[in-house]
């Protein structure tokens, strides 16, 4: 959801509750209008053939998106606002700096607009070196500070193997979560008001909910690391639920800003941009920067649900007009890997867990489990306009 007059918004996602993983029982089929089609087992067509998402990106995100004067004037209000807020503190905001495209093309811009947010990276023992050489371009060029978190390689790894056991479909939570939980972290250390965050409906308008599950949710990774982890995690971050969706947003006043909603965004001329003017390199798809979400996204995912993410961010970028629906289905003709970067992903990524292959392959050939069979906060969150009410009272 997007505020009105520049003002941020904590995102609140509200999940169905599903038994199993979903059969595909109708026959394959794909929206006349964008490239998403069965692969995700909620899609709905209208009688021309017209899918939900696109109904959803019409009807929802875009009386929401400013990609025109008017976000011009909420983004000029918006710097102003971070800008005033800031004065006399070391930081005015704080920005998570992953190397990937919308992450590095913010940093840029943020720091072209004239605001001094802190850096934050986070390491979760993937990173490319790609996108490392990224971050430092970033960082020289706009000469901001840039702390990194380190996640201990132990708890990363303890977590990582957990969630292949468990078979569920995100198995990015591990990496995701940390990336928030640090973040924050270091913006409560810091005693930093506003977020900005990358997030954007240009790329990302639409994404299927049932293809993954919350990450934020510190309930379902505490229960699916108890189940089949073999170690107690020592400093993994983890953001609780009273913290992220009460604490923070409502009792610190804690913002998260969204400026690429403000402005025409779109990814390629993004990384046009980038690597004319900061010398950065683009790595080959959404989140690449990750080997081991590289893996996920091309390999586990589409092998295991049947879910291919390229046709998510395809989509979005069809229903806002930067390509056309027949050059998406193009893009997706394409291999996801070739076999000689699969086996040396697969090598590269069993080595570091400390596994075979084998076993790597193991995980993905096993039978997929729904996020709903294992605990979760589905039931906190019923209650969070309730609570929410309440503080409400307290702070009139």
């Amino acid at each position: 959801m997007m505020a009105s007059e520049g003002q941020a918004t904590w995102q609140v996602n509200m999940l169905p509750f599903r038994n199993e993983v979903s059969a595909h029982v109708e026959p394959y089929r794909m929206c006349s209008r964008c490239c998403m089609d069965t692969s995700d087992p909620e899609i709905k067509f209208d009688a021309k053939g017209v899918c939900n998402h696109c109904h959803y990106f019409d009807n929802n995100i875009v009386p929401n998106w400013f990609p025109d004067e008017r976000g011009a004037t909420l983004l000029e209000k918006m710097v102003a606002e971070v800008r005033a807020y800031g004065q006399g503190k070391p930081y005015d905001s704080i920005i998570g700096l992953s190397g990937g495209v919308d992450s590095s093309y913010l940093a840029v811009k943020v720091a072209e607009w004239g605001l001094r947010p802190l850096a934050v990276h986070v390491d979760a023992g993937w990173n490319s070196e790609l996108a490392v050489k990224n971050i430092e371009q970033i960082i020289t060029k706009t000469g901001m500070d840039l702390v990194t978190h380190v996640v201990d390689w132990d708890d990363m790894r303890e977590l990582q193997l957990s969630f292949l056991r468990s078979n569920v479909a995100n198995q990015d939570i591990p990496q995701d979560h940390a990336f928030f939980a640090a973040l924050y972290n270091y913006a409560m250390k810091e005693d930093i008001k506003y977020v900005i965050n990358g997030s954007n409906y240009a790329t990302e308008g639409i994404l299927p909910s049932a293809w993954g599950y919350d990450s934020m949710d510190a309930d379902q990774l505490r229960a699916i690391h108890k189940q089949f982890g073999t170690a107690k995690l020592k400093h993994y971050p983890i953001v609780s639920f009273f913290d992220y969706f009460v604490y923070y947003p409502r009792i610190r006043d804690m913002r998260i800003l969204k400026p690429l909603n403000y402005i025409p965004y779109s990814k390629a001329q993004a990384i046009d941009y980038l690597e004319k003017n900061y010398g950065w390199r683009y790595y080959g798809g959404k989140h690449y920067e990750s080997r081991w979400t590289r893996f996920f996204q091309a390999h586990y995912l589409p092998t295991k649900f049947g879910y291919d993410k390229r046709k998510a961010h395809l989509a979005s970028i069809v229903v806002t007009g930067e390509i056309t629906r027949d050059e998406a289905i193009k893009e997706l003709e394409k291999p996801l890997y070739t076999d000689n970067e699969l086996a040396e992903d697969k090598a590269f990524i069993a080595k570091k867990l400390g596994i075979t292959v084998e076993e790597l392959d193991s995980f993905v050939s096993a039978p997929p489990r729904h996020w709903s069979e294992f605990p979760n906060h589905q039931n906190k969150m019923r209650l969070l306009p309730y609570i929410n009410s309440a503080i409400n009272k307290i702070l009139r």
